[in-house]
């Protein structure tokens, strides 16, 4: 028996998503810049996608641009904003140390064209407060880019209140809310929400379909060259059956958000207690302003790694933290932020649960992991050290 706990990662696609793929695979299977009827009736089921996506985000459809996913939404919006505050002689950024590296390395290729970065440290509890921004923000400052809800450890930013603050200033903001969509409740207008980056794999929708939303007037620059599909915005052949299908996933998961997140946030809760009697252990993050789904420790005096191994072992899939980042031997970037040392950083487990998930699966877990560190603590010569007093316990 498999319990897929590694949600954050990828998401099973829906049924739902599935069955609205196929008639664009093998019926209407036309390119949506013909002018043949095989290709407008493409044309027409983009136009329809478009517009249940912007409803879903209280967008406008003109505001729609789709890409490839998340990491292209984020390189897109940042380099959009970057050019166009350039243009007014406003070189400076805000962000914070724990976004993701589709933010964080496209905010390098910036520095080295000349742009200022300011990347805002992150609370122990893994959430940026206000003021912090307010103190950032100087007369040059083109863009705030701050994730809705961080992909490790699940903190919930407060996005309302930056969007009021930038709209105050007159600066663009974006946010990367990939791990949020389909999962909380997001309104651009009403959370002044400049520009947003959201990929369907993160709500069982297809790999390889995301969206940017950009408010209209907010000029785009093009990354990729060639045709003129997305209103001049995005060159190449749109893939209308992941569209659909991420159209679809997204319209099940906002139909039934209140009641995943209360079903959800109920069996995060009973696995961070059960994991939080295992001593010198510590939750990563706010125990309250996390996604529903979302659940991460650090063990001392392991490392996180095997603990991995030993889980899959025991048919339980999880991670250490992004996915993106899995072939690094380095500590995750979002725990040293948090403060973490890098001993106790490499001990980290992320847990992400999904509508799929029992109270069953959760206990298993709990026990499962508990018989895992025990395991790997009588076998490190590390926690022999703690235990005999020759090191200091860090947690």
């Amino acid at each position: 028996m498999q319990i897929y706990l590694d949600n954050a990662a990828t998401t099973k696609m829906s049924e739902h998503a599935i069955q609205a793929m196929l008639p664009y695979m093998n019926e209407i299977f036309g390119n949506p810049s013909s002018l043949h009827s095989t290709g407008q009736q493409a044309n027409e089921a983009l136009t329809d996608a478009r517009t249940r996506i912007a409803r879903l985000l209280n967008a406008e459809p003109s505001e729609i641009t789709f890409t490839s996913g998340g990491s292209e939404a984020d390189n897109q919006a940042l380099v959009s904003a970057a050019r166009l505050g350039e243009k007014h002689g406003k070189r400076h950024i805000i962000s914070s140390a724990f976004e993701h590296h589709a933010v964080l390395h496209t905010l390098d290729k910036l520095q080295k064209e000349g742009f200022e970065v300011t990347l805002l440290d992150v609370q122990e509890d893994g959430l940026i407060r206000l003021e912090q921004v307010v103190e950032a923000i100087r007369p040059d400052t083109c863009l705030v880019s701050i994730m809705y809800a961080n992909n490790e450890i699940g903190t919930i930013q407060p996005i309302a209140e930056i969007g009021a603050l930038c709209h105050e200033h007159g600066i663009l903001f974006h946010t990367d809310a990939v791990q949020a969509v389909g999962h909380l409740n997001i309104d651009v207008k009403a959370q002044q929400i400049d520009m947003l980056s959201l990929s369907a794999h993160k709500f069982h929708g297809p790999k390889g379909a995301g969206v940017l939303y950009s408010r209209k007037n907010i000029p785009l620059t093009t990354l990729i060259e060639g045709g003129a599909q997305e209103r001049h915005k995005r060159a190449g052949t749109e893939n209308i059956p992941a569209i659909m299908g991420m159209a679809a996933a997204m319209e099940d998961a906002c139909a039934h958000l209140a009641e995943n997140a209360s079903t959800i946030g109920a069996l995060r809760d009973r696995l961070i207690q059960g994991l939080s009697e295992i001593p010198h252990a510590v939750l990563n993050g706010d125990a309250e302003k996390r996604l529903p789904g979302n659940v991460h420790f650090c063990f001392e005096g392991i490392e996180g790694e095997s603990l991995l191994l030993f889980l899959n072992d025991k048919g339980i899939c999880a991670s250490s933290g992004s996915a993106c980042t899995s072939g690094s031997l380095d500590p995750s970037h979002v725990l040293l932020a948090i403060g973490r040392p890098h001993k106790i950083a490499h001990g980290s487990l992320r847990l992400s649960l999904s509508e799929e998930t029992t109270e069953a699966d959760i206990d298993t877990t709990i026990q499962a992991v508990k018989d895992v560190v025990s395991r790997l603590r009588s076998m490190s010569p590390v926690w022999r050290d703690l235990q005999e007093g020759k090191r200091n316990y860090l947690i």
